[in-house]
């Protein structure tokens, strides 16, 4: 069987970046090496971004008494409390403007809906809200996923699972990738892809 491969770009946006309101540390240095691979021979390029209202569900100052960081119950489960990241059409949503989307050829906007919040470029937390993304995929003939972006332990992570889940070969890219890891998160990260025979791999190992 010919194999055809997707790269996902997760999530490299402001707002996680060194100055925005939910940044992750060592995140610029991902933007580089995520634009480099979008130049590579891929089947298919997609990229996701935070797209949220100002009123997401998600956010503590959306919820009176509660802080950031704080967790609170909703339908689908327990949600953790985020600083207001990522609103819709802010610069704090845009790309930095070293990674261009030129060769993107679909961009996924999550975590659009109010009351659901959303890692996956699958599907939101819910479970049950999809993108649309694993169809996509497919009707392109898409085999093998390959995944990079912020944060490695989250949006990531919760990506190439649900990759995985839907029965593409997948790959975390983790030089181009970079992780938060509170609580033991990143471990937990891994733990999961092992059982998922989720592989990882390096901007060097992926040949063209």
């Amino acid at each position: 069987m010919q194999r055809k491969r997707a790269l996902i770009v997760v999530d490299i946006q402001n707002d996680f970046l060194p100055g925005g309101v939910l940044a992750v540390p060592s995140g610029a240095a991902v933007i580089g090496k995520a634009a480099e691979l979008m130049e590579g021979a891929w089947d298919a390029v997609v990229m996701t971004q935070d797209w949220h209202p100002k009123d997401h569900v998600s956010f503590a100052a959306n919820n009176p008494g509660k802080s950031e960081g704080d967790m609170i119950m909703l339908p689908y489960g327990e949600q953790i409390l985020w600083p207001v990241h990522c609103v819709a059409g802010t610069s704090g949503a845009a790309f930095p403007g070293r990674l261009s989307d030129r060769n993107a050829d679909l961009i996924i906007r999550k975590g659009r809906e109010r009351g659901i919040d959303s890692y996956s470029a699958f599907c939101a937390a819910d479970g049950k809200t999809l993108t649309g993304l694993a169809g996509w995929l497919e009707e392109r003939g898409i085999t093998d996923v390959y995944v990079c972006g912020l944060a490695t332990d989250f949006c990531v992570s919760y990506t190439a699972a649900d990759a995985a889940n839907a029965g593409f070969r997948t790959f975390v890219i983790t030089d181009a990738s970079a992780a938060i890891d509170i609580g033991g998160s990143l471990k937990a990260a891994e733990d999961t892809w092992r059982k998922l025979g989720i592989s990882t791999v390096t901007t060097a190992e992926i040949e063209y």
